[in-house]
């Protein structure tokens, strides 16, 4: 006859091959059983129909853990979501809808000041002038060298042309603090959703992988445990057959 022992759950007399020695098993299930039954020692005995409901409630506890903790991080990132009411500005859009007249003859000044057809027209202006100021072309020259009133021109040009350019200057420094602000905003967000998400990534790493694994391993020392006293059945089997004959 098989060697036989007394489950701890409720003192009745098992095969040996129908259960398992609290030695046996890993140490957080062999807690769990010692902390509902402190009498018992590492030599004890726990039928298979026990074990897997134990078992069943270590799945249960590590998978509702794993769900709590995403919850928890779900809930961190729906915060941050409904926290951040900054809208993302399209600066150039709000600049350019906000520009003035003056500003946009600024603008249209600089541009054009800044240009090589500025340049070129400019030095044919003069090259114009002095040459119908020096050259006898006409009997009387309005402006004979050394040409005071060209150099009266260009000088109102430049003090018109300078703070013309500063406007434009100023708005495109206005412009450049809108953008940071707006990509500072924006980096914000993105930084704590991002730290958010490696939370979770993490937390499926190190905690959600290895629990499906030791779930899995469960899973298959229940197989193997079943498959075991599916062996002894049809070991016993023929020998049962021999004793009823």
């Amino acid at each position: 006859m098989a060697k036989t022992a007394v489950c701890i759950v409720d003192q009745q007399r098992y095969q040996v091959v129908d259960g398992m020695r609290l030695e046996e098993l890993e140490t957080s299930l062999r807690q769990m059983i010692l902390k509902d039954f402190p009498q018992a020692h590492n030599s004890s005995f726990i039928c298979s129909e026990h074990l897997v409901h134990y078992r069943l409630a270590k799945m249960d506890a590590m998978i509702e853990n794993d769900y709590q903790q995403n919850d928890t991080v779900n809930a961190q990132l729906s915060k941050i979501l409904a926290n951040h009411t900054y809208r993302v500005v399209d600066v150039n859009s709000e600049l350019e809808s906000s520009l003035t007249f003056g500003q946009r003859v600024a603008d249209g000044v600089a541009r054009f000041g800044g240009s090589w057809a500025f340049i070129i027209s400019f030095v044919v202006v003069m090259l114009v002038w002095m040459l119908l100021n020096v050259l006898p072309i006409f009997s009387h020259h309005s402006d004979p060298y050394p040409f005071i009133l060209l150099n009266l021109f260009l000088s109102m040009v430049a003090a018109i042309q300078a703070p013309l350019i500063m406007m434009s200057q100023n708005r495109a420094a206005e412009y450049d603090r809108l953008q940071a602000v707006n990509d500072f905003k924006v980096n914000s967000m993105s930084e704590e959703e991002i730290r958010v998400l490696h939370s979770k990534v993490d937390h499926l790493i190190q905690q959600d992988e290895p629990n499906m694994l030791e779930i899995q391993k469960m899973q298959t020392q229940m197989l193997g445990e079943i498959q075991a006293q599916v062996n002894e059945l049809r070991r016993l089997q023929p020998r049962r057959r021999r004793n009823q004959s």
